[in-house]
């Protein structure tokens, strides 16, 4: 058995003119949990159709336990178990036939654990998909996967429609399946979960990987976006460590703050504040902030 859950070499996809993905060398040990980061269009869905065996590399390779996709598709989903952000099921079927269908097309699982996670999801199984939200269709989705105890789970913005609750439930969930010594592979654009979550993240951008990076890594890029409104014209904050302005005009400024915000509170002590708003950073933004428009690797 491969010490390696996921190999990709050279994995290029092309969709005529356009390069979906740039040459991707990226290796993911067993048992890690791996985050694949990057703004929209960044590759990450590409990457996954190619792991899945949805759609066929123009160039390079990609293994899953030493077991190449392309060649052995089969042998490749009898180890792996996968979540879209956007989940489709059967419509006139009840929650519980679905997840007793996908246990049944998938031949492993874990029943007892499955009626666990029903309950711990807080869903109800006698419903007919069709009937279903967003979000309960995409806990269905997690069920069967989570249950099947797949060598390799695949999340791709796994959380999509469920609410904050939930998402904590999800966590647990994956926590508990790297104690069991499965591998999980999460695509997610939402900074907050990849930090809850993973040990490792690739960041990728225009279809090229930017970097790999450990979870220190990331959390040292990671930011907080401060708006700010002034009795009078802003002052210059430019020079405040940790400080980048992002827009500046009249009496607002938008900065990036990283590192902290003692140094910047320190800065507005001599000003008239009249509003301050602060969120994290989205990733486009922190792309933009580390990289600049149009990045590409180093």
């Amino acid at each position: 058995m491969s010490d390696f859950a996921i190999e990709a070499h050279g994995l290029t996809k092309r969709f005529g003119a356009t390069l979906a993905l740039d040459h991707l060398d990226l290796v993911v040990e067993a048992g890690e949990v791996f985050g694949l980061l990057g703004p929209n269009g960044a590759g990450k869905t590409t990457a996954i159709r190619l792991l899945l065996g949805l759609a066929r590399a123009s160039e390079g390779s990609i293994r899953v336990f030493g077991i190449d996709v392309a060649a052995n598709p089969v042998r490749a989903h009898r180890r792996l178990a996968y979540v879209p952000g956007e989940v489709s099921l059967w419509p006139g079927l009840t929650g519980h036939d679905c997840l007793e269908l996908m246990m049944s097309l998938s031949g492993r699982g874990d029943k007892a654990y499955r009626s666990e996670l029903v309950d711990r999801f807080h869903l109800d199984p006698t419903r007919k998909i069709r009937t279903l939200s967003k979000g309960n269709r995409q806990k269905v989705a997690l069920i069967a996967a989570l249950a099947s105890r797949a060598d390799l789970l695949v999340f791709d913005e796994p959380t999509s429609g469920l609410d904050p609750l939930m998402e904590r439930e999800f966590r647990v969930a994956v926590q508990e399946a790297t104690q069991r010594g499965q591998t999980i592979l999460l695509s997610s654009h939402i900074l907050s979960e990849v930090d809850a979550l993973c040990s490792k993240v690739a960041l990728l951008q225009n279809g090229k990987l930017i970097e790999v990076a450990t979870l220190d890594a990331m959390r040292a890029i990671a930011s907080v976006r401060v708006d700010l409104e002034f009795e009078g014209p802003a002052p210059d904050l430019a020079a405040v460590p940790g400080i980048k302005v992002m827009e500046q005009r009249d009496g607002h400024v938008s900065l990036q703050v990283s590192g902290g915000t003692q140094a910047l509170m320190a800065a507005l002590r001599s000003t008239t504040v009249t509003s301050l708003l602060s969120r994290e950073a989205s990733l486009e933004e922190l792309f933009f902030a580390r990289y600049g428009p149009g990045a590409t690797p180093p």
